[in-house]
C-alpha cells in the first residue's frame, strides 16, 4: 500500500530571498539533522541571465533501523537524488527527491516548494508532499514501512526548526535583508530593479487571517471550501484544531481532499473531520468510513436542520433536568444533567423514545456550536464539551426497561455521530445501584470514551481532586454547594395525565431512524428500481434529489397513458424461494413497446457513485410519469488513487450487481412551483451546519444538475 503525506501550508515571516539564503547553510550537512550524513553537488546549471539556477545534489542518509535488517539489506547507508529548481524571476523554489538505493524494491518520491505568500510579498509559504512504496523488502516490508514514515516525520520537524536556526545565526552575523534578483540592463548600465510577478499558489484567504497573527476572537476559523488545491495553513491548524503531529496533519489534508472530490460543496467543518480522525487513532480508511455514515446519516434525516426546526416540547422544558452552565477550568462548555431527579419512566411514557432522542440531538448539536464560540473567546482550539451528571435520587426506578432501552438507544446514536466530543464526564453522588446500570451502558461506550469518567459517591466531590480541580469555585451550582444560581429544571414526576397510550408511542418508535423525507433504494443488476408519479394537471413540476451512494445507476423519466398493472406475484416467491430477477417490483410492462405504450421524456443520465443529482421536469401532459433507477456496468477502474464510495461506506458492502440510492422526489402544481421554498429546498444536498460552504444546486426545467 502507498503510504502518502501531505503537509499543511507553513508560513515563514520573512522575504523569500532571505529563506533561501538560510535553506543553503543545511548543505552539504548540518548538526541538526544528524541523520543527513552529507552531500555532494552532482550538476549544476544557471540560464544566461541568472534567474534559474538548476541543482542537483546525491545525498547520503543514515535511517534509524535495527542493525540485523541493514546486515540482511547489506547496506549501512541510503543514496537519495535532489533537484532543486531555484527560479529567482518569481522567487521559487521546487525541490525534488527520489530514491536511488533500492529503486527496484521501494520507491520515495518527495516534491517541496517554497513560494512567496499570495497576500504579503516579504512572507515565504512552504509545502511538502511525499509518497512511500515498498514493493518488496526482503519479507520485512511492514517493518521497513514503520521505520521510514517515524523516520520521515522527526525530519519534517526538524526541517522547519533547521530553517529557524540558519534564520538566527544569519541575523546574529548582521544579515537580516538579501536584496531581490534583478535582471541585468541591456545597455551594461547599473541593474534595473524590478519589482518580480508571483506565481504563488493561493492559499484561503480566511485560512490565512485565521492563522497569522489574528488577535480578533471573531476571526473566521473557516476556510472556504473550494477546490481540492485548497491547502490548510500550518498556524491555523495550531490556532483552530491544535497541535498535530506531521502525519495527524497529512490524515486532516488528505481526508479533507478527499471529501472536497467525492462530497463537492458538502464538507463539513475541519474541526469535525479531525473528531473523526481522532475516534479511529487517524487510520484514515476507517475515518473515511466512520465519517461517511455519519454523514449520510445526517443528510437522510436533516440533523442539520434539528436546531432550526424542531421546537423543544414544554414537557422536555419542565421535566428534563438538564442544561448549559458556563465553562470548565479548560473553557470546555458544561453541560449539567441532574439525572436522579429526572422521571425517565415517565418521560418515556410521555414523549416517547422519539422525543428524548431529538432532545438528546438538539444538545450535542448546541454543543458543537458551543465549542466553536469558546474557541473564539479563548483564543484556543475547544473541540469538546464537559458533562457533569448528578445521581442523587438514583434508584430502581430508573432501571425500568423501557427507559433503559431508550438510553442504551440513545447512547448508540450519539456514539456513532459525535465521536470525540466528550471531553470529561463528571459523576457525582453515585448510589448503590450505579453498578447495575453502568453495567448495562459501559458495553456500548467507546473505551476511548470510558477513560474520560470520573465517578464521584457521596461528598467525595468536595474534597481535593473533587470538582475543584475541574470547576471554578465561583461557578460551583447551588445545589452542589455552590454559590452560582442553575437555571436547570429540578425535574419531578411527570403527570400521568400527560401519559401517551402504548399505540401512540408505538406508531411513533424509531421514526428518526426510518421516516425520513429521504428514501434509501437497493437497483440489482436486471432489476431496476421504478417510482410511479400520477400526474393530473399538465404543467405540473416533478422534482427529484437523490444521492448515489455505491455503484453506478442510468437515472430515465418516462411518460405512460395507460395504467401500469401490479406486477403478478412470482412464482418462485410463492414457494418461498427468493426470485433474484424480481427483487423490484416492475412496473413498466416487459411487453409494452418503447415509443408505442411509453415514451422517454428526459435524456437518459448516467450517474456515478458519489454524485448528487437534482433537477426537475415540467410535465406536457396528463398521465403516469415513471422515475427508473437502472443497473449500470461500470468500466474499469479508473487510475485514482483514491478509494471509491463503496470502499467506504461499509454499511452498504454487498454484491457488486446491487447499487443503492438514497432520493427524495415531490409534485407541485404548476402554479406553486414559482418560488416554491420546498422545491429550492429539495435540490439543496449539504451539511449546512457541520459545512463551511455549501453547493446549492439550481433547477431548471428539464433539466438535472450533478455534484461531483
Amino acid at each position: 500500500m502507498v503510504q502518502e503525506y501531505q503537509s499543511p501550508v507553513r508560513v515563514y515571516k520573512h522575504p523569500f530571498e532571505l529563506i533561501m539564503a538560510a535553506y543553503v547553510r543545511r548543505f552539504p550537512k548540518s548538526h541538526l539533522i544528524p541523520v543527513f550524513v552529507d552531500s555532494e553537488i552532482i550538476s549544476e546549471n544557471q540560464s544566461k541571465d541568472g534567474a534559474t539556477l538548476v541543482t542537483e545534489r546525491r545525498c547520503v542518509i543514515d535511517i534509524e533501523a535495527p542493525r540485523l535488517l541493514k546486515r540482511i539489506a547489506g547496506v549501512d547507508f541510503l543514496y537519495f537524488l535532489q533537484k532543486n529548481t531555484l527560479n529567482r524571476r518569481d522567487r521559487t523554489l521546487q525541490i525534488e527527491v527520489h530514491n536511488e538505493t533500492f529503486s527496484n524494491r521501494v520507491v520515495v518520491s518527495e516534491c517541496c516548494n517554497y513560494t512567496v505568500h499570495p497576500e504579503n510579498e516579504d512572507w515565504t509559504c512552504f509545502e511538502q508532499t511525499a509518497s512511500l512504496d515498498i514493493k518488496s523488502f526482503f519479507g520485512f516490508e511492514s517493518t521497513a514501512e514503520k521505520i521510514a514514515m517515524k523516520q520521515y516525520a522527526s525530519s519534517i520537524k526538524k526541517g522547519k526548526e533547521m530553517i529557524e536556526y540558519y534564520l538566527r545565526e544569519l541575523e546574529k552575523e548582521g544579515v537580516t535583508y538579501v536584496p531581490r534578483w534583478t535582471p541585468p540592463v541591456v545597455c551594461g548600465a547599473a541593474r534595473l530593479r524590478l519589482l518580480p510577478r508571483s506565481t504563488a499558489r493561493a492559499i484561503p484567504v480566511s485560512g490565512v487571517k485565521a492563522g497569522l497573527d489574528s488577535k480578533d476572537p471573531s476571526c473566521p476559523a473557516e476556510l472556504a471550501a473550494g477546490s481540492p488545491d485548497d491547502k490548510l495553513d500550518a498556524d491555523y491548524i495550531r490556532r483552530y484544531l491544535g497541535d498535530l503531529t506531521p502525519l495527524q496533519e497529512s490524515c486532516l489534508i488528505r481526508l479533507r481532499q478527499w471529501l472536497q472530490e467525492t462530497h463537492k460543496g458538502k464538507i463539513p467543518k475541519d474541526q469535525h473531520v479531525l473528531r473523526f480522525l481522532r475516534a479511529r487513532d487517524f487510520n484514515l480508511d476507517k475515518a473515511r468510513e466512520f465519517l461517511c455514515q455519519s454523514l449520510t446519516w445526517r443528510k437522510q434525516h436533516q440533523v442539520d436542520f434539528l436546531l432550526d426546526t424542531w421546537e423543544r416540547p414544554q414537557l422536555l422544558q419542565d421535566y428534563y433536568a438538564g442544561g448549559w452552565h458556563h465553562h470548565d477550568r479548560d473553557g470546555r462548555p458544561l453541560y449539567i444533567l441532574r439525572l436522579g431527579q429526572m422521571d425517565t419512566k415517565g418521560l418515556v411514557r410521555a414523549s416517547g423514545e422519539e422525543g428524548l432522542l431529538r432532545q438528546v440531538l438538539s444538545i450535542n448539536e448546541e454543543g458543537l456550536r458551543r465549542c466553536e464560540e469558546n474557541t473564539r473567546v479563548f483564543g484556543r482550539p475547544i473541540s469538546c464539551w464537559t458533562c457533569l451528571v448528578d445521581l442523587e435520587g438514583l434508584n430502581m426506578r430508573h432501571l425500568w426497561r423501557p427507559g433503559v432501552k431508550a438510553l442504551l438507544r440513545i447512547i448508540e446514536v450519539v456514539e456513532a455521530n459525535y465521536p470525540e466530543t466528550l471531553g470529561r464526564l463528571l459523576i457525582l453522588r453515585a448510589p448503590r445501584v450505579f453498578p447495575v446500570l453502568w453495567t448495562l451502558v459501559s458495553p456500548l461506550i467507546d473505551e476511548n470514551t470510558r477513560k474520560k469518567f470520573l465517578v464521584y459517591a457521596g461528598n467525595d466531590y468536595q474534597g481535593p481532586g473533587g470538582l475543584v480541580d475541574y470547576i471554578d469555585k465561583e461557578i460551583l451550582p447551588d445545589f452542589l454547594g455552590g454559590d452560582c444560581m442553575c437555571d436547570i429544571p429540578e425535574g419531578g414526576l411527570v403527570p400521568k395525565s400527560l401519559y401517551r397510550t402504548a399505540e401512540e408511542l408505538e406508531s411513533e418508535e424509531n421514526r428518526l431512524l426510518t421516516d425520513s423525507i429521504y428514501k434509501s433504494a437497493s437497483v440489482f443488476k436486471g432489476a431496476p428500481y421504478e417510482m410511479l408519479i400520477e400526474i393530473n394537471e399538465a404543467s405540473s413540476v416533478i422534482t427529484w434529489d437523490f444521492d448515489v451512494s455505491k455503484g453506478d445507476v442510468i437515472f430515465n423519466i418516462y411518460h405512460s397513458k395507460r395504467a401500469p398493472q401490479p406486477p403478478k406475484k412470482d412464482t418462485l416467491g410463492a414457494h418461498g424461494i427468493t426470485s433474484p430477477g424480481a427483487v423490484n417490483a416492475q412496473t413498466i410492462d416487459r411487453n409494452w413497446v418503447l415509443g408505442q405504450d411509453y415514451s422517454m421524456v428526459e435524456k437518459a443520465l448516467t450517474c456515478r457513485e458519489g454524485e448528487s443529482v437534482q433537477g426537475s421536469h415540467v410535465t406536457r401532459w396528463p398521465g403516469f410519469y415513471i422515475l427508473q433507477w437502472r443497473f449500470h456496468s461500470s468500466p474499469a477502474c479508473s487510475a485514482s488513487s483514491l478509494p471509491r464510495v463503496d470502499d467506504v461506506l461499509a454499511s452498504l458492502q454487498v454484491s457488486s450487481h446491487k447499487c443503492k440510492i438514497m432520493f427524495y422526489t415531490e409534485v407541485l402544481a404548476s402554479h406553486d412551483f414559482r418560488g416554491s421554498m420546498t422545491s429550492l429546498e429539495s435540490s439543496h444536498s449539504g451539511f449546512s451546519q457541520l459545512s463551511a460552504a455549501t453547493t446549492s444546486s439550481s433547477q431548471s426545467q428539464a433539466s438535472s444538475t450533478v455534484s461531483r
